[in-house]
């Protein structure tokens, strides 16, 4: 049971014969009859547990954007409904309205929308509706929970998407649609074409500038159906928020990135999302497929607070591919502590594979190292810089044992990945 507001304040009127007639019995009087007629008013009050409840709503959203859901209330009992209905989502669902008012006439359904505008990832779920049914007068009402459950799932934004195109664009060059072809280790042969000022003499074929007269240069397009393997640590550095985004969420939208544009490139993605167990996988899928499987499989991904078994992972890429292959890992380098896993394991990833490893920066970071207006100011700059300092050497200690590093803020992040990737394939290392 519930009161209105209305039902407090002609229960508060009962001081006015106390001040009027200084006698305590009208007010026992008129609480007595605010009583009863509450009663009545409850009584006459349609019952919430007849309520039959109907959820409408999509599977799936991205993350910021907004969707409707609906929900269906038919009135299956025997008097009139009218009276408030809150649905239970959960806070980060950023439902809008969380209440709304409701008349419904017996064997009547009406509709109740909300608008949901989601800031977090993974599963928002909305278990149960609560109902407020009040009698004629709005003095008092009967209040039921039922359970309706729903659910709806963020996807990652992929708001680095925005970038594809001219990487696209870039790529159609590499790949000789838009300018001349490059030779390198690693390419295949394409087409042939004059010689022009600048070109590389290895290039000539004799044979056919024998035929034609004139040098004839031959042109090398990269080799496609390559294997590109991305894992994404999920370990508790990756909890850590830059910028106000997790670090794992900018793996997320990098390595979207880079399966957007290494899939058109021709070449073959596998993404495995891993701490000490594999949490997510996505193997097999080419084209809009790919992408539709990593931000389904991304979506209800956690970070977990443990430390990442990096000595399982040259054994993981191994059940992907037995192939030479371009490995990214998305992780966390800040410190030589907390890298040393990392550290000890690349030397069996890089006799094999091309390795990138990629870690995201603070920006807050870089700013605090230039402050210098205060005794707080410098303390904060120099922490700053040692935390820099920290990560330039182990981003030297993996570039020492044959790895490339890639590092950037969150907005940074994805296209210097992408960017890297087609200087790989440019280079003919992939």
């Amino acid at each position: 049971m519930a009161w209105s507001g209305w039902f407090v304040l002609l229960v508060a009127l009962g001081i006015l014969p106390i001040v009027l007639f200084d006698d305590p019995t009208w007010l026992f009087l008129w609480l007595i009859l605010v009583t009863v007629v509450g009663i009545v008013d409850l009584l006459l009050a349609g019952s919430p547990r007849r309520l039959a409840f109907e959820r409408r709503l999509p599977d799936r959203v991205r993350l910021g954007e907004t969707v409707s859901s609906e929900l269906l209330v038919t009135n299956a009992g025997r008097r009139r409904v009218r009276g408030i209905v809150r649905d239970g989502w959960q806070p980060s669902a950023g439902a809008r309205p969380t209440r709304a008012r409701i008349d419904v006439p017996v064997g009547e359904r009406r509709a109740m929308t909300t608008s949901l505008t989601p800031f977090r990832r993974g599963e928002r779920r909305a278990a149960e509706v609560t109902v407020r049914s009040f009698g004629p007068l709005g003095l008092l009402a009967r209040q039921a929970s039922i359970a309706v459950p729903g659910a709806i799932r963020v996807l990652p934004p992929f708001n680095s998407r925005k970038h594809l195109p001219s990487r696209l664009a870039r790529l159609r060059e590499l790949d000789g649609r838009t300018s001349v072809m490059i030779r390198g280790q690693g390419t295949e042969f394409d087409s042939l074409r004059e010689y022009v000022r600048g070109d590389d003499v290895r290039s000539i074929d004799w044979r056919a500038t024998a035929r034609r007269n004139d040098l004839v240069v031959r042109t090398w397009r990269p080799e496609r159906d390559r294997r590109v393997v991305i894992l994404i640590d999920s370990g508790r550095t990756s909890a850590a928020r830059i910028a106000n985004e997790p670090r794992i969420d900018t793996a997320f939208e990098a390595s979207l990135l880079l399966a957007a544009l290494a899939t058109r490139a021709g070449d073959r993605v596998d993404v495995v999302i891993y701490d000490r167990r594999v949490r997510a996988r996505v193997q097999g899928a080419v084209g809009a497929d790919l992408l539709s499987r990593m931000v389904n499989a991304m979506a209800p991904v956690e970070p977990e607070l443990i430390e990442v078994d990096w000595s399982r992972v040259p054994s993981l890429v191994r059940s992907v591919t037995s192939r030479h292959a371009l490995v990214v890992l998305l992780t966390s380098i800040d410190s030589a502590g907390g890298s040393r896993g990392l550290l000890g394991m690349l030397p069996q990833l890089t006799r094999k594979h091309t390795v990138v490893v990629s870690s995201v920066t603070d920006p807050s970071v870089l700013e605090a190292s230039r402050e210098r207006g205060d005794r707080d100011a410098v303390y904060r700059a120099a922490s700053a810089e040692r935390a820099i300092l920290d990560t330039a050497r182990v981003s030297a200690a993996i570039r020492q044992l044959g790895a490339d590093v890639v590092t950037g803020t969150p907005s940074d992040l994805p296209p210097a990945l992408a960017d890297r990737y087609i200087a790989l394939k440019a280079a003919g290392r992939l």
